[in-house]
């Protein structure tokens, strides 16, 4: 029996292989298709903020998913909350942005938490969301978050191994209950970083999926 079609939608392709590889792992069931729309993020830069003309084109993209087949969309593009939240609320389908399923994990109980990024801009609104999110849970959570100074430019720079290598040392040295890589391409440094931390670790793509999969299989 053919499993669920799970539309992934990118903003950029360095989110891609950490999400497919994700679904690979722990539920190599459903049938994925990729949307890469690369002028997003630029467009967004250069209007300097969420436009409603923006948010028209994600509806839009929403739209032709479900004319697609999709059972589900997950975005992967956490830059984008309003026009995600306005799909969500025009479809009928699930419609998941980046971060949350994660985010429910992580708030689940209280605990202390440290949230390691390598893009510093989404460092802000990612503390707030959680905040929010565990206030309206009634948990409390004392969230640490640390840049991991130059993983990004490893990636960028074609130096993966160097780049998991850095989130590693990182997460090696937390003294927490749980850690979170705060970004979708961070999760290839899981591995690595499981060596070096007895402390539970999540990601973005793992909790994705497995919401994904409760909520579809």
């Amino acid at each position: 029996m053919k499993g669920p079609k799970v539309y992934l939608c990118h903003a950029a392709p360095v989110a891609m292989a950490p999400i497919v590889a994700s679904f690979k792992a722990n539920w190599p069931q459903a049938r994925l298709a990729n949307l890469l729309e690369e002028s997003w993020m630029p467009d967004l830069a250069d209007d300097g903020k969420l436009t409603d003309t923006m948010i028209e084109r994600f509806v839009m993209t929403g739209h032709y998913c479900v004319k697609a087949g999709a059972d589900a969309i997950l975005f992967t593009c956490s830059a984008f909350g309003p026009a995600i939240d306005e799909v969500r609320r025009q479809l009928k389908i699930p419609v998941l942005k980046p971060n949350e399923a994660m985010y429910e994990e992580l708030v689940r109980k209280s605990c202390s938490a440290s949230l390691l990024a390598t893009f510093p801009p989404s460092i802000p609104s990612m503390v707030a969301e959680i905040s929010d999110m565990a206030r309206a849970r009634g948990t409390d959570i004392k969230l640490n978050t640390q840049l991991v100074e130059g993983a990004l430019a490893a990636l960028q720079g074609n130096q993966p191994d160097e780049h998991n290598r850095l989130i590693a040392h990182l997460a090696g040295r937390q003294q927490c209950d749980v850690i979170a890589f705060a970004q979708f391409s961070m999760a290839p440094a899981l591995k690595a970083a499981l060596a070096c931390t007895k402390t539970p670790i999540l990601t973005t793509p793992d909790s994705a999926v497995a919401k994904l999969k409760t909520m579809l299989a």
